[in-house]
């Protein structure tokens, strides 16, 4: 696991930790490569903005709200151009990957 300034520099791709805070209404989305349901919305951390899409057909939707504060752990990549984006921020049923989760007043999303 990176410490999210290296990660949020990086180009790679790296499993992050950190604490940040909700600056958009989640929207929703087919993901075009698994075919599920995903809950995305930008949060603001200490390195900077960040994009969280978080797969809603594995973990459960966050009642989150802009202001909101929340603990993301999943996996930082970067699409030049944009802001980084952090998914896995849920379990992984194949057990392949590393789990991520959500926590939002004192529950954890994963």
């Amino acid at each position: 696991m990176l410490d999210l300034a290296t990660a949020y520099r990086s180009t790679g791709k790296a499993i992050v930790d950190f604490n940040a805070t909700v600056t958009a209404k989640p929207t929703y989305f087919m993901g075009s490569h698994t075919h599920c349901e995903h809950e995305e919305f930008d949060v603001a951390s200490a390195s900077g903005p960040i994009d969280v899409i978080d797969n809603v057909d594995l973990a459960p939707r966050v009642p989150v709200s802009p202001g909101d504060r929340i603990e993301v752990r999943g996996e930082m990549v970067h699409d030049p151009g944009k802001m980084p984006i952090v998914h896995w921020t849920h379990h992984d049923p194949a057990e392949r990957h590393p789990d991520g989760f959500i926590r939002f007043q004192g529950r954890e999303y994963a």
